[in-house]
């Protein structure tokens, strides 16, 4: 009963009031071993693989169809692998293959866990704002971040691999899919989710360390672009399965 649950069985839907999204650039040759044998990664020049982690304060999360009152406001945390999947009908989709996921509460832990595969455990999230200056972090997770928001374009990270901010935007995610993947049954969950208006914008982050990403011993992680979006109505479609074939 509770694989079945895990498999998205129904539609959900959100407002997304802020959403910070780091990405991190990795050689392809490090993350291939911490994705399914169903996925490929998602590269940048056939050279570089991506990491990204995303912060998202959501309001009213819900089923979809039902009220507002109905939903809850969590703040979620995001670790993701861009990634691609062929299909059954032979097209390449475009997604995020989840690591792990974290949130301010342990109802969300506790139904995320029921409803998806995504790995949820709650942890403490600490915001604070002065002016321009946004800091998130956390001493349980053991991170900090530390970003400048404001209307103007900033330049690129130093050392990115994308040679302008248009180019980065196609790693700013989310993307269009979010995949699972039951190896034993050779099943492949497909979540797609549908956004309104975004336009995400570049932004300067001043400091930051996470220590899950010490945790997947890369060597070599590169600050590839960072993007807020704001105000953002969102839903995911209920999850469908495919059974992957080599």
């Amino acid at each position: 009963m509770r694989s079945f649950l895990q498999k998205h069985p129904f539609a959900v839907e959100a407002f997304f009031e802020n959403s910070i999204v780091l990405t991190f650039a990795v050689p392809k040759e490090q993350l291939q071993a911490l994705i399914p044998e169903c996925l490929e990664l998602d590269t940048h020049k056939d050279q570089w693989a991506f990491v990204a982690i995303a912060f998202v304060q959501t309001k009213a999360l819900r089923p979809k169809g039902f009220p507002k009152f109905m939903g809850n406001d969590f703040f979620l945390i995001g670790y993701r692998i861009f990634v691609r999947y062929t299909n059954t009908a032979g097209k390449k989709l475009r997604g995020l293959y989840i690591l792990k996921s974290e949130t301010d509460h342990k109802k969300m832990q506790y139904l995320g866990n029921i409803f998806t595969q995504y790995k949820y455990t709650t942890t403490d999230i600490v915001q604070t704002r002065m002016d321009e200056i946004l800091e998130l972090k956390s001493k349980r997770s053991n991170f900090q971040l530390k970003v400048r928001i404001d209307n103007l374009e900033v330049p690129l990270p130093q050392y990115s691999p994308f040679a302008d901010w248009k180019e980065a935007r196609r790693f700013a995610g989310p993307l269009p899919f979010t995949f699972s993947y039951n190896k034993d049954r050779k099943e492949v969950l497909i979540i797609e989710g549908l956004r309104e208006n975004w336009i995400p914008k570049s932004i300067e982050v001043l400091e930051y360390s996470f220590s899950f990403l010490d945790t997947l011993n890369l060597k070599k992680t590169i600050l590839a672009n960072a993007f807020q979006i704001s105000d953002i109505p969102y839903s995911w479609k209920k999850g469908k399965i495919e059974i992957w074939k080599p």
